[in-house]
């Protein structure tokens, strides 16, 4: 059984499966993802990889009878794909060549346009989990695509407050956030020629950091190969500076935010929203996590443990840390 059931308090769907549940425990001594399994190819640099045990698929089952009119299910359609980031089970980002992280971003885009083509998919969105402090229980370096045949809660609101920003100031929602932090400055990391790389003013995680495209980059169709390398060397820079801070494996969650597809209600959404990509680690200490209680999960309000420009300033002098020694 897989299907989507919807909340009519907040006009939105929940993907409800049994048969995740059914997933099992990976042996200590096996992994799917790294060659030899028999699960995936006997050479690979980065790989797509259909999950086993998707929630979402182009082929859904029929939702069971227990709705009504009131409480409407849907098909769970869409795709869930893993991406492997190396075959290497315990690869880092950071310790991978930019030629190897190219490939990794050209594979983000390709299934971007892949993914696309399906009129019945209207958001896509690669994502990680990482670390074993946000249940990651695969810790061969990977990440996930999902494609949803809903736009997800969050994406609508932040393009109609995009929108309504735009058609009262005329201005891209996302250059005013680039501007109010370089005016202020000391909540940026670090920045190249295509992104900029900060903690901004209203993290709600006391490492939260966002890489903002800075030209008209509305998802990675509009990648080019300057964007390109610049995204990677910012993957590698971010990542590595993330274990800096602790000098230990950072756990974190990561979500790639781009415009909607196959929609006619966002089919100007590339004037008013921008390519941006969201950490949300949970650390607030070295040994200590920043858990999503009562207030952050029954009413969405969060309370940031930490002063935002003290933490920003932790990671810019780890990013400085690994810079300086990654290119000795």
């Amino acid at each position: 059984m897989a299907e989507l059931r919807y909340n009519p308090l907040l006009d939105d769907y929940t993907m409800v499966s049994a048969d995740r549940s059914k997933r099992p425990d990976m042996p200590k001594d096996f992994c799917p993802f790294c060659i030899g399994s028999g699960k995936v190819p006997d050479n690979y640099d980065v790989l797509k990889y259909n999950n086993d045990f998707p929630i979402l698929s182009q082929d859904p089952p029929e939702p069971d009878k227990v709705g009504s009119e009131f409480y409407k299910t849907e098909k769970s359609y869409g795709k869930c794909e893993v991406i492997l980031y190396s075959p290497d089970h315990h690869g880092k980002l950071y310790d991978q060549s930019e030629d190897h992280l190219v490939k990794l971003v050209n594979l983000w885009k390709e299934r971007f346009l892949d993914l696309k083509k399906d009129q019945g998919i209207k958001y896509i969105f690669p994502f990680e989990n990482k670390g074993k402090e946000v249940g990651t229980t695969m810790p061969h370096p990977h990440g996930q695509i999902y494609a949803y045949s809903k736009m997800p809660l969050r994406m609508k609101l932040e393009l109609k407050n995009s929108k309504d920003f735009f058609e009262e100031k005329g201005k891209n929602i996302y250059d005013q956030i680039i501007e109010e932090e370089r005016n202020f400055f000391e909540r940026i990391i670090f920045e190249n020629d295509s992104f900029i790389v900060l903690i901004p003013f209203f993290a709600n995680y006391p490492f939260e950091t966002y890489i903002i495209a800075k030209g008209d980059v509305a998802s990675f169709e509009d990648f080019d190969e300057k964007i390109t390398l610049d995204f990677a060397r910012n993957l590698r820079d971010l990542s590595g500076a993330f274990d800096k801070v602790y000098e230990k494996a950072f756990p974190y969650m990561m979500g790639i935010y781009q415009v909607p597809v196959n929609t006619e209600k966002y089919k100007d959404s590339k004037t008013y929203y921008r390519f941006n990509v969201k950490f949300f680690p949970p650390l607030r200490g070295e040994n200590s996590i920043k858990y999503n209680a009562s207030s952050e999960t029954a009413v969405w309000v969060h309370g940031n443990p930490r002063r935002v420009e003290e933490t920003a300033m932790e990671l810019r002098q780890a990013y400085e840390k690994f810079v300086g020694k990654s290119h000795e």
